[in-house]
């Protein structure tokens, strides 16, 4: 397995100063949701997908196992290329179905892409694995391969941007793809406010130490003073906007030190910090947001329950 790496150590260092910095400093407050993702982050957010009120995993899985072999008979994509791609578990799905030689894994994590790719060869004998460490905010010119690929952005991963961002990936996304390449987009559908407040607030409280670990990352890489267990999860549905925000806020106003800045930074009691938006989405608004950018929509599928959708693009 071949590694290209476009985002080292320092420059997450960098980028996670310099969101924080902005972030703390903006009313309201946020923090973008990439750095919930540490080995203990990560190993959160795998446990939520198995938790019975988060629905998108078992949905998008479900069109994946029922759709491949058509995504396959489509494209004929010879290259798949996968953002976000952590352990690419569901990736499996489509390297069975798909006659594919190479397959780029695409992630922020290099030890997570170190794990998985070598996983990936052993139970796909003779499959080119070129995994790329970088930012899918940045880093998209950087995708190998030319003609051929089918690029796969799952898990609503695109929900977490607000539409301006999207806009500009989607964008990115087209001017690297050559005319007749593929987009297989995941995008969780608007449903009613009670099953997706449920699906990030659950009963076990999972997901609501998955928020609070972003404050554990700060403590650790930023030698800060949080007491996490002073702040409490809240995922509140956002109708104007149609999406889920993650927000934590203290109980009592909390005085945080963050030495590797030499910031300090005073929560009033309740004062609410933005971790997350997940937008949802309509079958028009997705097929106008790839339109703007020349992609083609070709297929759209939904799970059984009609919660998620997977859209098949091809770049025009």
């Amino acid at each position: 397995m071949r590694v290209d790496v476009h985002l080292g150590p320092a420059d997450v260092a960098a980028a996670l100063r310099a969101d924080v910095t902005a972030g703390l400093a903006a009313r309201p407050r946020w923090l973008p949701p990439k750095w919930f993702y540490d080995a203990r982050g990560g190993q959160l957010f795998d446990d939520i997908t198995r938790l019975p009120e988060y629905y998108p995993t078992r949905s998008e899985t479900e069109i994946l196992t029922d759709r491949s072999a058509e995504v396959a008979a489509v494209t004929g994509a010879t290259h798949l290329v996968e953002l976000g791609s952590g352990t690419s578990t569901k990736t499996r799905l489509l390297l069975d179905a798909l006659p594919v030689r190479r397959f780029t894994p695409f992630d922020v994590d290099e030890a997570m892409l170190r794990e998985a790719g070598p996983a990936i060869e052993a139970a796909y004998p003779g499959l080119d694995v070129q995994a790329v460490v970088g930012d899918f905010q940045h880093h998209l010119t950087a995708l190998p391969g030319t003609g051929g690929r089918l690029v796969a952005f799952l898990g609503s991963t695109i929900g977490n941007l607000a539409a301006p961002d999207r806009a500009k990936l989607l964008a990115d996304l087209a001017s690297t793809l050559q005319r007749g390449e593929w987009l297989l987009l995941g995008t969780d559908l608007v449903k009613d406010e009670a099953t997706l407040v449920a699906a990030y607030d659950d009963a076990q409280g999972v997901t609501a130490e998955f928020n609070r670990n972003v404050l554990r990352v700060l403590n650790r890489q930023l030698d800060a003073d949080f007491d996490v267990e002073a702040f409490h999860h809240r995922a509140v549905w956002v109708p104007e906007e149609e999406w889920i925000e993650m927000r934590l806020a203290p109980d009592g106003e909390q005085r945080v030190h963050i030495a590797a800045l030499d910031l300090e930074v005073i929560f009033a009691d309740g004062e609410e910090l933005r971790t997350e938006i997940s937008a949802k989405f309509r079958r028009a608004g997705v097929e106008a947001e790839l339109a703007a950018v020349d992609f083609e929509l070709v297929r759209w599928w939904t799970d059984a329950a009609g919660r998620f959708a997977l859209s098949l693009s091809r770049r025009s």
